[in-house]
C-alpha cells in the first residue's frame, strides 16, 4: 500500500506561482510513474503532468512552458512547479502513482485546492 500526501495549494493571483509537493510513503519512483491530475468544478479530471521512472516527463498542452514536474528521490517527493498561473488553472490537484507493470495498481493523494483569482 502506498500513501501519498500533498501540500502546497492555496490562493494566488493571476501570473503568480505555486509549488505543489507530493510525498510518498516509500521509495517507489523506480517502479511507479508519478502524475499530477486536476479537476475543476463540472469538468473531468485531467492529467496535467507526469514523470516516469527513467526521468522522462509529459505535459498537457495547456501547461507546457509554465509547469514543471520534478522529483527528489531521497525525499520520496514529487513536485509540480506552477508559474504564470491563470484562472483556468483553478482546480483541485491530485497526486497519482501508477505501477509501470501492474498498471491497474494506482494510488491517489487526498487533493489540494489551487485557486487563481484576483
Amino acid at each position: 500500500q502506498v500513501q501519498l500526501v500533498e501540500s502546497g495549494g492555496g490562493l494566488v493571483q493571476p501570473g503568480g506561482s505555486l509549488r505543489l509537493s507530493c510525498t510518498a510513503s516509500g521509495s517507489i519512483f523506480s517502479i511507479y510513474s508519478m502524475g499530477w491530475y486536476r479537476q475543476a468544478p463540472g469538468k473531468q479530471r485531467e492529467l496535467v503532468a507526469s514523470i516516469h521512472p527513467g526521468g522522462n516527463t509529459n505535459y498537457v498542452e495547456s501547461v507546457k512552458g509554465r509547469f514543471t514536474i520534478s522529483r527528489d528521490t531521497a525525499k520520496n517527493t514529487v513536485y509540480l512547479q506552477m508559474n504564470s498561473l491563470k484562472p483556468d488553472d483553478t482546480a483541485v490537484y491530485y497526486c497519482n502513482a501508477r505501477h509501470i507493470i501492474r498498471t491497474s495498481t494506482t494510488y491517489w493523494g487526498q487533493g489540494t485546492q489551487v485557486t487563481v483569482s484576483s
